[in-house]
C-alpha cells in the first residue's frame, strides 16, 4: 500500500497562502541551505523549470512517482507556460471547472477524488503519493493522508487560506518523526498518522 504525503508550506499559525492563496512572502526563505536540501533529499518536489535550474533535472525521483493538486496550485504552472508543471511525475489535478487536460502528462480528476486517491495507494511501487495542494483537495482528502511533512515558514498571516480547507471538524492524531530547522528559521517537521 503506497502513502499520501501532504508535502506543504505554511505560516506558523497553519496557513498556506493568504485569502487569495498567495504565499510569495515566503520565497524570501528559499535561501542556498534550504533550497540546497530541497534539492537533494526531494528533487521531484521542484518543478521542472527548478530542477533545470539547479542541474538535477534528470535527478531520480526519491519519495514520490505522483503528484495530486487543486486546480488553483495547477493554474501557477500554466500561468507561468508550464503545462505539464513536475513532467518527472504523473499529474493529477482536481478540478470541477478544468474539463479537458492542456498536457497528455496531466490527468483531469472531477469528481470522486478519494476513490481515485484510493486506486493510486492500492497500486505497487516503492515510491508514494505527493498532495502537493490546494486547501480545498486537502480538506476532501483529510482522511487518506497517511503522513504530513510541513514545512513551517517564521510568520505569521493571521488568516489566509488553511492547511486543511472545508474540512468538518474531526480530531486526527499525528506522531511526530523527526524535524529538521535552518538558519534561516524554517522547521520541516515530518509525521506518520496514529492508525
Amino acid at each position: 500500500m503506497r502513502t499520501l504525503t501532504y508535502f506543504v508550506a505554511c505560516s506558523l499559525d497553519g496557513f498556506i497562502g493568504d485569502p487569495k492563496g498567495d504565499a510569495s512572502s515566503m520565497f524570501q526563505f528559499l535561501d542556498e541551505e534550504y533550497v540546497g536540501y530541497l534539492a537533494a533529499e526531494y528533487p521531484e518536489t521542484l518543478n521542472t523549470e527548478g530542477r533545470r535550474m539547479f542541474g538535477i533535472a534528470d535527478a531520480p525521483n526519491k519519495h514520490f512517482d505522483t503528484v495530486i493538486q487543486g486546480r488553483g496550485s495547477y493554474r501557477l504552472g500554466l500561468d507561468a507556460g508550464l503545462a505539464s508543471p513536475y513532467g518527472h511525475l504523473r499529474e493529477i489535478v482536481a478540478s470541477r471547472t478544468l474539463k479537458t487536460s492542456p498536457h497528455p502528462n496531466v490527468e483531469i480528476v472531477s469528481d470522486d477524488l478519494v476513490t481515485r486517491v484510493r486506486a493510486l495507494k492500492a497500486e505497487e511501487g516503492p515510491l508514494g503519493i505527493w498532495l502537493c495542494g490546494g486547501a480545498t483537495v486537502a480538506g476532501e482528502l483529510i482522511d487518506e493522508v497517511d503522513e504530513l511533512v510541513i514545512k513551517s515558514y517564521p510568520q505569521v498571516y493571521g488568516s489566509g487560506m488553511p492547511m486543511f480547507g472545508g474540512a468538518a471538524f474531526a480530531v486526527t492524531d499525528f506522531a511526530l518523526r523527526d524535524a529538521r530547522t535552518f538558519g534561516n528559521g524554517v522547521v520541516i517537521r515530518w509525521y506518520g498518522r496514529n492508525r
